[in-house]
């Protein structure tokens, strides 16, 4: 589609959006009355209009029905969880077994690599991306001190190349077949936290395996924001956070998929817990683990229902949307963003450098030259809330369920105002 960098273009696509009524399903912050330009959905997203819903049964349940809530309320707590699944494997392209809630997202990623960093002889090493988010890094390096090993002789990192921004995929590939049997793990974030780029998940997955190494990912940024198919690719094991693209509120449960290959495995090494094993024979408080055949399995205690629901509710939004027309608009409305933002560098004294490549989802993150903090301190003071990394990097991700062509085009005029006004 060919752009015209006009309010009247801008409020036009607006009108032909199908997905522009779901802007009335969600809550914005205000500023002088009005709703804020909202860049931060990869960091935190807004508040569906239905969740409060969801959470207000929860307490009235547990207000008139006390511990029988957990059988007796409209959604029992008993299997709430369960509510999820079938959603949550939609959106990452994986069975419903495959699929469970619990916990948070490092948490979670830690038990998993319980399961799937079994170090043994020569195969130690565990391959991530360069500057993987600091969480991770933490992660990794505990994990391998856990085991005995110094972290830097076991962690592997592919690095850009000099002068670029982004990770080329025959540098990954290349990295794993070069660690080749002493490979243990592949462990990396889908959708990089900060350039944006979305990796070849499914060319890494493959080689990973190949090597004989077991393929995980970190998908805080990719679920909920572009088209996953975890299962056909392969992957063994999987984990995010909810709160960001998925909407379910500040800090809130975090999902796992695990390939059905590991699903109803007494003898896998696993961190265990009474969530986890068999609804029929929960009560029963018999001393053997007795695993369910699902990602459950995988669970150690009973979810926090006041954390699920408002995950619930944001789930019911992107099933009646479905993936396929939510990544259909993300295309158009983060290139018709780019599209702004080279025409604003037309008009001003300042150059724009977009570190995201073409591979990417909602985010574009963009080298401000020239500019400093005050540009931003600007852009937060007149009604846009978009994330500021040093040196001189914002971040903008238009979410496709709440953002519009007229909010990308209205941040152009305002971020043009900020850099005349210096």
């Amino acid at each position: 589609m060919s752009f015209h960098h006009s309010l009247e273009f801008a409020q036009q696509l607006d009108a032909q959006d199908p997905l522009a009524k779901y802007r009335e399903e969600f809550h914005y912050p205000q500023h002088n009355g009005k709703d804020v330009i909202y860049f931060t959905g990869n960091s935190l997203g807004l508040q569906p209009k239905r969740s409060q819903k969801f959470v207000d049964d929860v307490m009235k349940d547990w207000k008139e029905m006390a511990v029988e809530g957990h059988f007796y309320a409209e959604k029992p707590w008993w299997d709430y969880h369960e509510r999820l699944a079938e959603g949550l494997s939609k959106i990452v392209g994986a069975k419903k077994e495959e699929v469970s809630v619990m916990n948070t997202l490092t948490v979670n990623l830690h038990l998993l690599m319980v399961s799937f960093y079994r170090p043994t002889g020569k195969r130690i090493k565990i391959l991530c991306e360069e500057k993987a988010f600091p969480s991770d890094q933490y992660m990794l390096q505990s994990q391998a001190r856990y085991h005995g090993f110094n972290p830097e002789d076991v962690i592997e990192e592919v690095k850009k190349r000099d002068g670029e921004h982004f990770w080329r995929t025959e540098d990954i590939l290349d990295k794993i077949n070069e660690v080749g049997e002493e490979l243990a793990l592949v462990l990396m974030g889908g959708v990089n936290y900060y350039n944006g780029q979305v990796l070849d998940m499914e060319a890494i997955t493959k080689a990973g395996k190949e090597v004989g190494a077991k393929v995980g990912w970190d998908l805080a940024h990719g679920v909920g924001n572009v088209k996953l198919n975890l299962h056909d690719w392969g992957a063994d094991f999987a984990a995010w956070c909810s709160y960001k693209y998925m909407n379910s509120g500040p800090g809130n449960a975090s999902g796992i998929y695990v390939n059905e290959s590991y699903l109803g495995q007494k003898d896998i090494p696993r961190f265990e817990g009474w969530w986890g094993t068999k609804k029929e024979t929960r009560f029963l408080m018999q001393p053997e683990f007795d695993p369910i055949d699902t990602a459950d399995a995988w669970q150690l205690s009973n979810p926090p229902i006041l954390s699920v629901a408002p995950y619930l509710a944001s789930l019911e939004l992107f099933d009646e949307v479905g993936m396929d027309a939510l990544v259909q608009k993300q295309k158009s409305i983060v290139a018709f963003l780019e599209f702004v933002l080279k025409e604003i560098d037309k008009e001003v004294d300042s150059t724009f450098e977009i570190i995201t490549p073409e591979e990417r989802g909602c985010q574009l993150s963009v080298f401000l030259h020239g500019e400093g903090r005050p540009l931003f301190d600007y852009l937060m003071k007149n009604g846009v809330i978009t994330d500021w990394r040093e040196p001189n990097v914002i971040r903008l991700a238009p979410a496709p369920l709440y953002c519009s062509y007229t909010d990308m085009y209205n941040f152009g005029q305002i971020l043009k105002e900020g850099i005349l006004s210096k």
